[in-house]
């Protein structure tokens, strides 16, 4: 038993006529007939009763016409829920991100990709960067937004936004009203994230290094917003990216550094698998990151 053969039998239950149902079909009326008989012979009972002037249910018929009936609408459904996916407009996706994305052009596109498409459920993983990347390979996230993306021949990384870094410093600190160069910092404290599952942090170590000093560290932390914490508690000064500054502390400064600027880029993740809901988000993001004026003033 085949779907068509289910809407043979409802045109025909229908109009309770053979040559009206072959006509609303698109179809020879003597084919139809065949397949009617075709589908009785295979459930082993009658649906039609059938004379030289009418055409009628037997009860056999009308109960499997409420069930042929049902059946049609919940394919229709699956067909409608599959073009939906297809097109990006429908399903499940999840996001790998740690918070301080949100402070860019991510929060308000994926706030308007849940108002443009109400049929996609959204979920946010808040996790360390180094997760994000196993997630992505398991399967447990379908996007992620990262910062210094590793280099796997697995995963696709396309820019997301552009970003620099500026330097975060305790209100009153000697260098907060200067022109500051990276090597200016050779003798500070500073807050920084965790080495061992960012890629981010381990470059702007390296910025360090290129400007002739390792960074004396006094604290890591996963999350980006949590070092203006502790900048304002006086453990040291942090390098973040601008959009972390939004993060305002009272007792905190935010400079941009003089010279070539570090970057602090994000880019979108995913895996080579074709996924069209994961591929309407990024889009969505990168459209929201050129059209805004993402700018944060000093």
């Amino acid at each position: 038993m085949e779907i068509r053969h289910l809407r043979y039998f409802v045109a025909v239950a229908s109009h309770l006529s053979f040559t009206a149902a072959a006509e609303s079909l698109g179809i020879a009326q003597p084919p139809l007939s065949q397949q009617i008989r075709d589908l009785e012979a295979e459930i082993g009972t009658e649906l039609f009763e059938r004379t030289t002037r009418r055409v009628a249910l037997t009860r056999a018929g009308e109960d499997f016409l409420r069930q042929a009936r049902a059946i049609l609408d919940r394919a229709n459904d699956a067909i409608d829920r599959a073009r939906s996916i297809g097109a990006g407009t429908t399903g499940i996706i999840n996001v790998g991100l740690t918070g301080s994305m949100l402070t860019g052009p991510l929060g308000p596109a994926i706030r308007q990709l849940s108002v443009d498409y109400p049929g996609v459920d959204l979920r946010i993983e808040e996790m360390a960067p180094d997760r994000q990347v196993a997630a992505l390979r398991s399967g447990q996230i379908d996007v992620s937004f990262l910062r210094c993306p590793p280099q796997d021949a697995d995963l696709r990384a396309d820019l997301a936004w552009k970003e620099t870094v500026r330097v975060a410093l305790p209100r009153g600190h000697r260098l907060a009203a200067k022109r500051i160069r990276l090597a200016d910092l050779h003798a500070e404290d500073f807050v920084f994230l965790r080495f061992e599952d960012s890629l981010f942090a381990k470059y702007l170590r390296r910025c360090c290094l290129e400007a002739g000093f390792a960074p004396k560290v006094t604290h890591q932390v996963v999350e980006a917003a949590s070092l203006t914490s502790l900048v304002a508690a006086g453990f040291g000064v942090a390098l973040i990216p601008d959009f972390v500054s939004r993060f305002s502390q009272r007792d905190v400064v935010y400079r941009r550094l003089v010279g070539k600027p570090l970057r602090a880029d994000v880019y979108a993740l995913r895996t080579s698998r074709n996924n069209p809901l994961a591929n309407r988000c990024i889009e969505l993001v990168r459209s929201f990151a050129r059209n805004s004026a993402w700018e944060v003033d000093d």
